[in-house]
């Protein structure tokens, strides 16, 4: 039988959260030269490279970053254990639910899907990561994630081998502050030409929808933002800035939450929001539950 040594993953696992080896000497309380040792040792019992330089600092491989997910949740689990000993803890540990979350999917549209996460009837712990899909498709081929929440489907083109589930629809709404709803409400959508506004950044689902019907109807809007963090994008609209678009469904929390109000529906324009799986078949309750909420939702 093959063992792990686990002061090897130990001091690669301090390595990767440090970012260097100096600053892992530093909390270890050890010599460089003894983890640089101890990472080599780590490598060739893995076979695998762990990081590589990157300036100053060491970045974590593929394979770096899948050793230390593992090494994150072994040192979680004992830290867990001397807590519970102790007897300040509850001996039940909730299960782990890795979600991605797509950099250009409204964050209020990920707060509302993920919401009855929490009222499953086991303890689940929610981790949430931003990224591009391409990166979170990545991480789901390495069993990093759980499942993705998208405003697209998984492209044909994609070698990683992940499943699209859409879980609803709806139209694209334009919304700004009352000064901005007031001169841009009369002859909507006619008035858009000209008019002001804050759009999501061009790998968007719905910015190359808008895009399109932009053209078709002949419009030409003063673009004043670009923006891939559609939260930041809500708040300079909050701000005055322009319009910006969100979906019609969330409406009331778009308004309550910005001080805003909906200017007029693109009723052509349709944002699609899924959740991406490993599996064809859904089976985790996290991705079970995501799936239910959105189809109440989008309804």
């Amino acid at each position: 039988m093959e063992w792990l040594n686990y002061h090897h993953l130990l001091y690669f696992w301090m390595v990767a959260r440090e970012g260097t080896i100096a600053k892992a000497g530093e909390k270890l309380r050890l010599a460089q030269p003894t983890i640089s040792g101890q990472l080599r040792a780590l490598e060739e019992a893995l076979d695998h490279k762990l990081f590589v330089r990157s300036g100053r600092h060491l970045v974590l491989t593929d394979t770096g970053r899948l050793v230390y997910s593992y090494a994150d949740e072994i040192f979680g689990i004992g830290r867990e254990l001397l807590v519970t000993l102790k007897g300040t803890h509850s001996t039940r540990r909730p299960a782990r639910f890795l979600v991605g979350v797509v950099d250009s999917l409204p964050k209020l549209v990920a707060h509302q899907l993920l919401a009855p996460i929490w009222a499953l009837n086991d303890p689940v712990q929610v981790i949430c990561r931003d990224g591009t899909p391409d990166r979170l498709l990545a991480d789901l081929a390495l069993h990093e994630l759980d499942a993705i929440l998208s405003d697209a489907p998984v492209s044909p083109a994609s070698r990683v081998r992940a499943f699209s589930h859409l879980i609803g629809a709806s139209p694209i709404g334009l919304f700004g502050v009352r000064e901005l709803a007031a001169r841009y409400r009369r002859r909507f959508p006619r008035s858009l030409d000209g008019a002001p506004l804050l759009l999501p950044a061009e790998n968007s689902a719905v910015r190359r929808a808008l895009d399109d019907w932009f053209e078709t109807e002949g419009l030409h809007p003063d673009m004043r933002c670009e923006c891939e963090d559609s939260a930041l994008l809500k708040t300079f609209g909050q701000t005055g800035h322009g319009l910006f678009p969100a979906p019609v469904a969330l409406a009331r929390e778009v308004c309550h939450q910005y001080g805003v109000v909906l200017v007029g529906t693109v009723a052509p324009v349709i944002a699609h929001f899924y959740v991406i799986s490993a599996e064809r078949r859904l089976k985790h309750p996290g991705v079970i539950a995501i799936t239910a909420e959105g189809r109440k939702l989008f309804a």
